[in-house]
């Protein structure tokens, strides 16, 4: 067992071995620019990038030409939410979300708010749920869209995206879903859900960084999304620049390995999250598992440790890669904004360590983190009783 060991793959997941195999000949002889249609290195580039947009296409039930390549989740969620209030600002200015969103949505929709959009930020259960009730009361006559995560980036609860869909259908709202955590780890056949647009990225699901996608469902008339980076009309005009052929390439062999392997996987992350849960459980006294503990991601567990600061747990823990938050949030030294809508205290939250379970995730792993976890835990807790005694004289 090599360490640290890694179990942050919510933040990141690590390259598959044969995702970078199917990348590394378009690093080399075929370099070509996908948009060169003159000669044949860039119809080797482009002709690499068709086979990646259909696999990608075929993990999610969609067709080739509803996907647009960006550089990543967030690109993709600022294309849809301000691509969408820009064309459709003529009929109606208003947004619904969740306050559990990851701050790529949260922080466009402040964008949005700042150029006179209204929106209004749904409170969730205790489990990180929303209630489609008022999820229906919140829909004005302004509304123009609604955007909810398919699955948590912190404590994994899954959204039912499908009911949600129906719902904005039946009123003619459009629904984009960040499904950045869902997509590779649980099936999502958008045949079958009735969502508009949805955003998600290779390098959650063992593809590299630096590549995203949005689908835009086709329609007539077509969704209208209106592009924010112009120059060149690449990818059907909604997203110009020079795609980046070797990272399209290894998404879509990361979605062709994920299609073939979700289910087995799943299965396995599952049984050893399981494993990590009881394991902490029967050696640490005064932990709580957060979110819907019957409807989330296989990988995920969000364990609040009573009575600890997770930052110096952490610390204290190099061998063990886990984190207290989002990825993308860990700068900001303020709490969860997720575990806090869940009704967490603020101890609570900054008590809480997320732990994302992967691919590569052996059982060895496990047993050796569950046991450094709980020495460390121990050691937080006396440290903190002498604190607390030495603050009360």
């Amino acid at each position: 067992m090599k360490l640290p060991v890694y179990l942050d793959n919510h933040a990141t997941t690590p390259l598959d071995p044969r995702v970078v195999e199917a990348m590394l000949p378009y690093f080399s002889d075929r370099f070509g620019n996908a948009a060169s249609r003159q000669h044949e290195f860039g119809w080797v580039a482009e002709a690499g990038v068709n086979v990646a947009r259909q696999r990608i296409a075929d993990l999610i039930g969609a067709e080739p030409s509803e996907l647009t390549f960006t550089s990543g989740a967030t690109e993709s969620i600022n294309l849809a939410l301000k691509g969408i209030a820009e064309g459709l600002r003529g009929r109606g200015n208003h947004f619904i979300t969740a306050v559990t969103e990851h701050r790529a949505v949260l922080d466009t929709c402040r964008r949005l708010e700042g150029y006179g959009f209204q929106v209004t930020y749904l409170p969730v259960d205790s489990a990180g749920r929303i209630s489609l009730a008022e999820l229906e009361d919140a829909i004005t006559p302004k509304t123009i869209l609604v955007s909810i995560m398919a699955a948590n980036n912190e404590i994994g609860t899954l959204a039912p995206i499908a009911e949600i869909g129906r719902l904005c259908s039946d009123r003619g709202i459009l629904l984009h879903s960040d499904a950045t955590q869902a997509v590779g780890r649980i099936p999502l056949d958008l045949r079958n859900i009735p969502v508009d647009l949805v955003s998600f990225t290779a390098h959650k699901m063992y593809g590299p960084k630096g590549i995203g996608v949005l689908y835009i469902r086709s329609r007539r008339p077509p969704t209208p999304v209106v592009p924010q980076i112009d120059g060149g009309g690449h990818e059907r005009g909604l997203r110009s620049g020079t795609l980046n052929v070797p990272a399209i390439v290894g998404f879509g062999e990361a979605a062709r390995i994920s299609a073939t392997e979700m289910e087995a996987e799943a299965r396995q992350v599952s049984a050893l999250r399981d494993a990590l849960v009881e394991g902490l459980r029967s050696r640490i006294p005064g932990i709580r598992v957060n979110g819907d503990q019957g409807n989330r991601l296989p990988n995920n567990a969000s364990v609040t440790f009573e009575g600890t600061r997770a930052d110096r747990v952490m610390m204290d823990m190099k061998d063990i890669a886990v984190s207290s938050g989002s990825a993308c949030s860990t700068g900001l030294q303020e709490p969860s904004h997720v575990l806090r809508a869940l009704g967490l205290p603020d101890q609570d939250v900054r008590a809480t360590l997320r732990f994302g379970l992967g691919r590569f995730t052996t059982a060895e792993e496990i047993t050796y983190a569950v046991g450094r976890i709980a020495e460390t835990i121990k050691k937080e807790r006396k440290r903190m009783e002498v604190e607390d005694a030495v603050h009360v004289h």
